[in-house]
C-alpha cells in the first residue's frame, strides 16, 4: 500500500476497498489483490458489507457497495439506504415483483438496493449493476427531474421529452420492452429534504404479468414506496 495510516485494521480495510474498486472479486481474487490471508480478507469484506461499503453481485462476488457510488449526481443520504431493504421488500411482497433502488452516475444508473422475487420468472438486477440512462422507467424518472435538459441522452432513448413531461405530471414512469424485450417496469422519484430527486424506486418483471400498462397496475404501490423512502417524509 502506498499510504499507511499506522492503524493496521484500517489500512487492511482500505486494501479490500481498493481491491473491489478494481472490479468484482471472489474471495480468492481478494486474497490475490490484497495479499491478506483468506480469513482476514473474508472477515474485513464481510464487515464492510454490513456498512454497505462492500456489496455482492449476482454471482456472490464482492463489489463496491452503494456508499462507494463515487460520482453520483446527488449524494444519497445514508438513512435512505438504511430504510431501503425494508421498503423494497414490502413493495416486492405487495406486488409480487422484483424491486430496486437506483441512483444516477453520469450516463448510467446504479442499483444500490434490491429485493428479488423468490421464485418464478423474474427480473434480476443485482446491487452494483450499472444500467444505461437511455432505457427503462428508472432512467425516465432520473432524467425527468434532472436540473437541465439532456438532449444527448434523449437522442439515444426510445422515449422523448413528451414522455418526461408526462412523468413529471403523474409522478411515476412506466416502460415496456425498453431495456429488454418482454420486460416491463414502473418507477417513481425519491426526494431529499429539499425536495430534490435523489433516486428512483423501481419495480420490474415480465410483460405477461405486468401487462402493457404496468403503471396502471402498480403505479400507486411504487409511489407509496417512494414516499416512504423520501427523507422529507420519513419512515
Amino acid at each position: 500500500m502506498e499510504h499507511l495510516s499506522g492503524v493496521g485494521v484500517l489500512d487492511k480495510a482500505a486494501l479490500v476497498l481498493a481491491a473491489v474498486e478494481q472490479g468484482p472479486a471472489s474471495l480468492a481474487d481478494l486474497v490475490a489483490r490484497t495479499k491478506l490471508t483468506r480469513a482476514t480478507a473474508h472477515r474485513l469484506a464481510s464487515a464492510l458489507e454490513v456498512h454497505r461499503l462492500v456489496g455482492r453481485d449476482g454471482s456472490g462476488r464482492f463489489v463496491a457497495g452503494p456508499r462507494l457510488a463515487a460520482g453520483v449526481t446527488i449524494p444519497l443520504p445514508w438513512d435512505v439506504l438504511d430504510r431501503a431493504d425494508r421498503v423494497l421488500t414490502d413493495l416486492r411482497d405487495v406486488t409480487g415483483e422484483s424491486t430496486q433502488l437506483y441512483v444516477r452516475r453520469g450516463a448510467l444508473r446504479l442499483c444500490v438496493a434490491a429485493s428479488e422475487r423468490a421464485r418464478g420468472l423474474r427480473d434480476t438486477v443485482p446491487v452494483g449493476a450499472a444500467l444505461p440512462m437511455t432505457a427503462g422507467s428508472g432512467a425516465q424518472v432520473l432524467l425527468a427531474f434532472a436540473d437541465h435538459p439532456e438532449d444527448d441522452l434523449l437522442a439515444a432513448a426510445p422515449f422523448d421529452g413528451g414522455t418526461l413531461a408526462l412523468v413529471r405530471k403523474r409522478g411515476w414512469a412506466e416502460s415496456v420492452g425498453e431495456r429488454e424485450t418482454g420486460l416491463a417496469s414502473v418507477s417513481a422519484p425519491v426526494r431529499g429534504e429539499s425536495g430534490t430527486v435523489i433516486a428512483a424506486v423501481s419495480l420490474s418483471g415480465p410483460l405477461e404479468r405486468l401487462t402493457r400498462s404496468p403503471g396502471r397496475r402498480h403505479g400507486t404501490a411504487v409511489l407509496a414506496a417512494a414516499a416512504r423512502l423520501s427523507t422529507s417524509v420519513g419512515d
